[in-house]
C-alpha cells in the first residue's frame, strides 16, 4: 500500500513539473520552431483543405518561416481563419494576400448597417439626468 502511495506521489510530481514547464514555454509556434518550411507548408495545406474554408482553394507557400496565402473568397471571415491556421501550423509570420470579393464586402456592409439601425431602435434615445438618479440612504 505504501509503495502505491509513493508511486502516485511521484506520478503527480512529474505531471505538475510538466504542467509548469509547458506554462513557461513561449506561445504560438515556438514548440514547432524546429519544423522546416516544407513541414509547416504541408501542415498548413492540410488545415486549409479541411472544413468550409476548403471550398476557397487557397494557395499557401512557406519560405523562411513566413507563410504567404493567396486566393479569393466570398466569405469575409475566411481571410482571418486562414491567418490563424497558418500560425497554428507553425508559421512565424503570415503574409495574407487573400482577396475578398465585392459581393462579400457589400453583404458585410449591408449587415453592419442593418444592425446599426436595429440597435438604435433598442436603445433609449433619452439620456438619464443626474437629478433622476436617487441615492440610497
Amino acid at each position: 500500500m505504501r509503495t502505491l502511495r509513493i508511486a502516485a506521489s511521484l506520478l503527480l510530481a512529474a505531471c505538475l513539473a510538466g504542467a509548469a514547464e509547458s506554462k513557461t514555454a513561449p506561445r504560438n509556434g515556438s514548440v514547432q520552431a524546429g519544423l522546416s518550411d516544407a513541414e509547416v507548408q504541408a501542415d498548413l495545406r492540410m488545415r486549409l483543405n479541411r472544413g468550409k474554408i476548403a471550398a476557397d482553394h487557397f494557395q499557401a507557400k512557406v519560405q523562411g518561416g513566413v507563410a504567404t496565402i493567396t486566393g479569393q473568397t466570398d466569405v469575409i471571415q475566411h481571410k482571418g481563419v486562414a491567418t490563424r491556421l497558418a500560425k497554428a501550423a507553425g508559421a512565424r509570420r503570415v503574409d495574407n494576400q487573400i482577396q475578398i470579393s465585392d459581393a462579400a464586402r457589400k453583404k458585410a456592409a449591408d449587415n453592419l448597417a442593418k444592425h446599426q439601425r436595429s440597435g438604435a431602435n433598442q436603445r433609449s434615445e433619452t439620456p438619464i439626468k443626474r437629478s433622476e438618479v436617487t441615492r440610497g440612504g
